[in-house]
């Protein structure tokens, strides 16, 4: 929604004369885009978008090339052939995940690394959490997707000159999310042994009805697997099949994971996420060992690059120190029965955040 770069973007393309005043442009588009791009990108329509672009570009003195015109007839073309097949089909959300792999990823054009920096920094250098983990995650689908290069720009940036707010940010969100990670997990596994602890009769028969119920799916699962080697490499092994079915009949009764732990967990998917045409499902333990070490292997040279930098050794020190401060002071007053503390972000005296 930066008006005023998207101008500049149609007079790079020379879509627009030099010597235009593009402030009446720039007013135009502000008017009428937004109608159109407050829907989310799922029901984003290229015909809507196009359409209120066309009535701008009609209007002022734009200079369009045949071969764009064409490319456009032809996008619209074809969601409108999707839309017959399938009527909630829509090019853009289809193109989107390529889109954001795109900007998040390659470093060979000026115009995408500015998009980037637009996109998910703000004008004092702080990075937009949120927007960053919208493009992860839809890059992801992406064929071809690593999320390694995006972690080595950030990195980059946050151990310039410039990236010391960066650096900064980065270490009180670490620390504010490990410490609820840990404090939600304690809950959570004291919950989840009150949940599956036998009080009663009602309780004893239902731990034996689910454990039964897991017992008979994998027997079933074992005596289907006769029928040749093929159709056996495709099944999951008999103990797999046991711990899913305990997973399901247990679903109801385990607490919700707290919002923290589905953060780790969703993080945990971003970073090891390899593009959707790298994504396979391995049965076998040597292919999922396999697949582990390649995951871990991949972030080591982030790790080295971060190890070798001394503001980030000095600022893992000072984690290492403030989650220490805050398990003991959780402890001692979770021992005396006093609530629990309130941690707040304060600015010490040489301008570091505490």
């Amino acid at each position: 929604r930066d008006w005023s770069a998207l101008v500049k973007v149609y007079q790079n393309l020379g879509f627009i004369p030099e010597g235009t005043d593009v402030q009446p442009i720039e007013n135009a588009l502000e008017d009428a885009l937004p109608d159109v791009l407050n829907s989310d990108i799922s029901e984003l329509n290229f015909k809507n978008v196009v359409g209120k672009l066309g009535d701008i570009m009609y209007t002022y003195p734009f200079s369009l090339p045949p071969f764009y015109i064409s490319i456009i007839r032809c996008l619209g073309v074809l969601e409108g052939l999707a839309i017959q097949v399938d009527p909630k089909s829509r090019i853009i959300s289809k193109a989107y995940p390529y889109v954001a792999n795109r900007v998040l990823t390659d470093d060979s054009q000026q115009e995408l690394r500015e998009a980037l920096r637009r996109l998910i920094f703000t004008s004092d250098g702080s990075i937009r959490w949120s927007r960053l983990e919208s493009l992860l995650d839809e890059a992801k689908d992406s064929s071809g997707f690593d999320v390694v290069p995006v972690l080595d720009r950030l990195i980059d940036y946050a151990i310039s000159s410039e990236g010391e707010e960066l650096l900064n940010e980065i270490s009180d969100q670490i620390v504010k999310e490990a410490d609820s990670l840990g404090r939600d997990t304690l809950i959570y596994f004291t919950q989840a042994a009150g949940a599956l602890s036998i009080r009663d009769e009602k309780s004893a028969a239902k731990a034996m009805q689910s454990l039964a119920h897991a017992l008979q799916n994998n027997k079933d699962e074992t005596n289907q697997k006769d029928d040749g080697a093929e159709k056996e490499s495709k099944m999951p092994t008999p103990i797999v099949s046991f711990l899913d079915s305990l997973r399901e009949d247990l679903a109801e009764t385990l607490p919700e994971p707290t919002a923290s732990m589905k953060r780790t967990m969703k993080l945990g998917l971003l970073l090891g996420t390899r593009g959707a045409s790298s994504l396979a499902t391995t049965t076998s333990k040597g292919n999922a060992v396999s697949a582990t070490a390649s995951t871990i292997s991949k972030f080591t040279p982030l790790v080295r690059k971060l190890s070798q930098e001394p503001r980030v050794r000095q600022k893992a020190g000072e984690i290492v120190a403030r989650l220490s401060e805050r398990m003991v002071s959780r402890g001692l007053r979770a021992a005396f029965s006093l609530p629990p503390p309130e941690f707040e972000t304060a600015v010490v005296a040489n301008g570091n955040k505490k």
